[in-house]
């Protein structure tokens, strides 16, 4: 196991130092700051005082450089808009991403994984293929179009649920959060569905499909034989085994719920990382950028190294085949 777990922290080490490379690049070698900062009727001597200021006059190797030595420190740089260091700014927006994130999830599994098992036991019932064609809805239909409609059901005809905003918040040893509020999870609600519906319809077909290849195998077959009870047969026997591949799907699907929230959080005004990074496109804000980028790519590898391990955990065989190899 610790040869396993040693492997997988340096493969997600070079991960890292990949996408940092990329990410920089990336981000640097596009457009110029400036033009945007500065004042547009601002001479020659204020536009090189200014490039110097932010560190734009060196070469973009240097520049990388820097970069990296500073990202080694803790250092992302400071944002050209905020003039405060961009973690700072990024971490403030975190919790709301987070919390966005964790409750999407939660409506993802906790609404598909039972809603794909009984797809997968009574695929050709009116019950299952109706399932299925929800799926397939919540494959289609556009992300920004989904948020619009919700938004104008329930909270324009209908006006259940309010359209946008984060509501009241309470501070849980520092961190903000909504959930805990009536008006913060009134607030949520929306957001969270928006987000978890494609992922529910990918879970839904995932555990469908699994679903329905365990209930021919033998031991399922001999679990019945033997005269257990379909409640036990489906939570021990054919439930316990299909979680391989779902958990490995919900850590991906989490990660990219935190660094695609973007649609999400623009359309309903959520003030997490996503909206921040729109604005901080919009001007040009390189180390906030390339903060948010780094950020997004550290908890995306982090999850996955956790998967890894879970998955190891759940079937010793993933190990035993790295050890090997």
């Amino acid at each position: 196991m610790i040869v396993y777990l040693v492997r997988r922290f340096g493969q997600s080490l070079l991960a890292i130092c990949a996408m940092a490379v990329l990410v920089f690049l990336g981000v640097y070698a596009i457009g110029n700051p400036v033009d945007i900062l500065i004042n547009p009727e601002a001479n020659q001597a204020e536009i090189a005082a200014t490039t110097a200021r932010l560190g734009l006059d060196k070469p973009l190797w240097e520049q990388f450089f820097i970069f990296v030595w500073n990202a080694l420190h803790g250092d992302l740089g400071n944002s050209f808009v905020y003039g405060r260091p961009a973690v700072e700014i990024i971490l403030q927006r975190l919790p709301a991403t987070m919390e966005l994130a964790f409750v999407a999830l939660i409506l993802s599994v906790g609404i598909g994984v039972p809603l794909g098992v009984l797809a997968g036991l009574k695929p050709d019932s009116i019950f299952g293929r109706s399932i299925m064609a929800g799926s397939i809805l919540g494959f289609s239909l556009p992300n920004f179009w989904q948020g619009m409609l919700l938004i104008l059901i329930f909270a324009v005809l209908l006006g259940w649920l309010p359209a946008g905003g984060r509501g009241e918040t309470v501070d849980v040893l520092g961190v903000e959060l909504s959930f805990l509020t009536l008006d913060g999870l009134r607030h949520l609600i929306l957001p969270a569905v928006n987000l978890a519906l494609f992922k529910m319809s990918l879970i839904i077909r995932l555990t469908r499909a699994n679903t329905r290849e365990a209930n021919l195998q033998d031991y399922v077959k001999f679990a019945r034989a033997k005269g257990l009870s379909p409640r036990r047969v489906v939570l021990v026997h054919i439930l316990k085994n299909i979680m391989i591949p779902v958990v490995t799907i919900i850590g991906l699907e989490l990660g990219s719920m935190v660094a695609f929230a973007i649609v999400t959080e623009t359309v309903f005004a959520w003030p997490g990382m996503g909206k921040l990074l729109i604005d901080s496109i919009n001007l040009l804000d390189r180390p906030l950028i390339v903060a948010y980028l780094m950020l997004t790519v550290f908890i995306i590898v982090m999850i996955n190294l956790v998967v890894d391990v879970l998955y190891s955990v759940l079937d010793p065989r993933v190990r035993l085949s790295e050890v090997k190899g």
